[in-house]
């Protein structure tokens, strides 16, 4: 695993596991939000904060939409990149998400993903992001 910023696009790089492939050999689908939220916790962890640091704070960060469209598939031990553009919209911090295979830079998946914070159980306007953008 390796993650790195390239023109504000923050980069986590991994393998496909032959453990998160279906039947027919190619990544199950639900797999790539597992890739997509280790990706977002990465970049947190690139910020400084520890999503797990967070819990004992009453500071929960949430999935609150996601749209995905599946362009192409991975198979087992192929290297991908989960690319991720940050931004604040609104009361949401928003990541545009894209899967994309090294050896081809095919893009498998392109998502959007709006994130809330909760903080001691309200719902905040955002201002907990502000800390942490841009990348």
């Amino acid at each position: 695993m390796l993650n790195r910023v390239e023109d504000g696009v923050f980069i986590t790089t991994l393998k496909v596991r032959d453990s998160e492939c279906d039947a027919q050999g190619v990544v199950n689908n639900a797999n790539y939000l597992v890739y997509m939220e280790y990706a977002r916790h990465e970049f947190l962890e690139h910020q400084g904060v520890k999503f797990a640091d967070l819990i004992p704070q009453n500071i929960f960060l949430m999935t609150s939409h996601m749209e995905i469209d599946f362009v192409n598939s991975l198979t087992g031990g192929q290297v991908f990149e989960v690319r991720s553009q940050v931004r604040r919209e609104r009361a949401k911090i928003v990541f545009d998400q894209q899967v994309v295979r090294v050896a081809d830079q095919a893009v498998c998946i392109r998502a959007r993903v709006d994130v809330i914070c909760k903080i001691d159980g309200r719902l905040t306007r955002g201002e907990w992001f502000d800390a942490y953008m841009p990348v």
